[in-house]
């Protein structure tokens, strides 16, 4: 009776979309010199931080109507673990609240993975 892997596959949608945009509206507001910065140093140039609005704007808006979902979600999981790789270079120091200091783009990372693993399910815009 509780079972409902469609009405689950919108949740976890809707929280994956809903929580990463309010990251991309942030870098619009805020801009990306940050992501710059980090990208400065190393060979890749630095015009590939744009990237991360189609992969914290975009993708998001297209995981939320399940529009394309599952290649969206694959786009937000590369985000993910390039923005992991970036920020913190997978080292395993803990924050101060206890956890990986990683663990919160590691979480999107996860549930971008459900989503191209599980798909969009019938409450979505591309449904069967």
């Amino acid at each position: 009776m509780l079972q409902n892997p469609d009405l689950a596959k919108l949740i976890l949608r809707l929280s994956l979309g809903i929580l990463i945009l309010f990251h991309g509206i942030h870098k619009i507001i805020h801009g990306i010199s940050g992501i710059k910065a980090m990208l400065e140093p190393t060979i890749i140039p630095t015009f590939f931080a744009y990237g991360v609005f189609v992969g914290e704007l975009i993708a998001p808006i297209f995981i939320i109507l399940g529009l394309y979902a599952r290649v969206a979600a694959g786009v937000l999981a590369f985000n993910m673990f390039v923005a992991i790789y970036m920020a913190y270079g997978f080292s395993l120091s803990i924050s101060k609240h206890g956890g990986i200091s990683w663990e919160l783009p590691l979480v999107y990372f996860i549930m971008s993975i459900l989503v191209v693993l599980l798909g969009s399910g019938k409450y979505s815009v591309n449904s069967k």
